[in-house]
């Protein structure tokens, strides 16, 4: 049986603006399990942000529960949210947010950087995934000498360097041609498919979202309906 990687019990988000309330969240339950590849999709302002952030933690909710891996880190404090991102979770961007001025592999040494990794074995581990995004050769090339796709693929390799539970991708063909953004969602179902990592990807492009196995459309802050492929 598949473990549940994700669960998102009645998950509600109010945020304050002056006197009035939003009700970016009003009551999320979902499932996501081992291996699962999964689009949120929905219209700016559906609240798909804000379901992004907390399945990050990069923000909590304000009622319900939330379980990554098993821990249940709907009130965990900052600090606790910021060590479970670095130890459970890879982040792919639509702006790659790399270091510029620094090389293809020294940025995907980077997570291992707060880890108890010595220099050698760093080097060994972003060198194995650079190999696995189709980098090989292109390591010691400085950020600006990469072209888009280059640079989405050295994010996807630093996302995948600890071995993550969960790879969350915001959008990420969103600054890329359309050739490129096929080619960099072909390695997102490479990894699914033949290393059965599990995926969620943000977006608001059908033609992205049709290639994840199941497509959740969220509205007003409510999962409206799941396709499966």
């Amino acid at each position: 049986m598949d473990k549940n990687v994700i669960q998102l019990e009645n998950l509600t988000k109010t945020y304050f603006m002056g006197d009035t309330q939003v009700h970016a969240l009003r009551g999320v339950t979902y499932t996501i399990k081992e291996g699962d590849f999964v689009a949120i999709m929905g219209p700016s302002g559906s609240g798909k942000s804000t379901l992004m952030n907390i399945i990050g933690c990069l923000d909590k909710p304000t009622t319900g529960r939330y379980l990554l891996d098993g821990e249940d880190v709907s009130k965990y404090d900052k600090n606790r949210l910021a060590e479970t991102r670095n130890k459970k979770l890879g982040f792919v961007f639509q702006t790659f947010n790399l270091l510029s001025r620094t090389t293809a592999l020294e940025n995907t040494e980077l997570p291992l950087l707060y880890s108890n990794v010595h220099g050698r074995e760093r080097v060994k581990r972003a060198m194995a995934s650079l190999e696995n995004v189709g980098l090989k050769g292109r390591e010691h090339h400085k950020t600006n000498q990469l072209s888009g796709g280059e640079q989405q693929r050295v994010a996807i390799a630093r996302a995948l360097l600890n071995n993550p539970a969960l790879i969350l991708a915001d959008e990420p063909t969103g600054n890329l041609d359309s050739k490129t953004g096929d080619e960099i969602m072909n390695i997102f179902r490479r990894l699914n498919e033949e290393q059965k990592k599990t995926l969620v990807i943000i977006t608001h492009d059908p033609d992205v979202g049709a290639q994840a196995r199941r497509r959740i459309f969220i509205r007003d802050g409510l999962i409206v309906r799941e396709e499966n492929t």
